[in-house]
């Protein structure tokens, strides 16, 4: 029997916001996380109310591409989707992955909540600690903007895969120290 704290918690929902590039490819792998109830791409950390696909990728707007994860903390941890969003781009770059070069294209998370912030500057510590220079951005989250419906769900209403969105393992000693 389980009763209705239960079954409140079993069902919670949180939020994640992360930008790594095109938004198409971690959108791809997001997506594909047991736990994750829903995804959005959109842009994130600029100045213009609303922007469009086509005013994001002047640079003027200073807007991230990002995706918004809604998830089931109860099945999965905001620590293991910013695991996967290091491991599936290139948190090196500065202001780009792969051909993608522009500031829409950076690598940042955007936190909603101080454990988020202390989860990704750890898991940035960890990297550096490696001998990796982290370029990724730690930032509070402001207004998100869901982009254009053509670009949701993008790869899989066209049958492609990602190109700069590659999975790469990085976590691999702080997974084995956890099991």
């Amino acid at each position: 029997m389980t009763n209705k704290a239960t079954q409140l918690s079993q069902n919670e929902v949180e939020r994640a916001i992360f930008a790594s590039g095109c938004f198409w490819g971690i959108d791809h792998h997001m997506r594909r996380m047991p736990g994750v109830i829903k995804t959005e791409v959109g842009y994130t950390g600029g100045k213009t109310n609303n922007p469009t696909y086509r005013e994001v990728c002047t640079g003027q707007t200073g807007h991230a591409e990002a995706i918004e994860v809604h998830f089931r903390p109860s099945e999965v941890s905001f620590e293991q989707l910013a695991i996967l969003f290091f491991e599936t781009h290139d948190p090196t770059q500065v202001d780009r992955q792969g051909p993608d070069i522009g500031t829409q294209y950076r690598s940042e998370i955007f936190y909603l909540n101080p454990a988020q912030k202390e989860t990704a500057d750890r898991l940035i510590r960890v990297l550096e600690e490696k001998g990796d220079v982290i370029a990724t951005r730690v930032t509070a989250a402001a207004a998100f903007w869901v982009a254009e419906e053509h670009h949701q769900d993008y790869y899989e209403k066209n049958g492609q895969t990602p190109h700069c969105h590659v999975y790469q393992r990085r976590f691999e000693s702080l997974l084995k120290t956890r099991a």
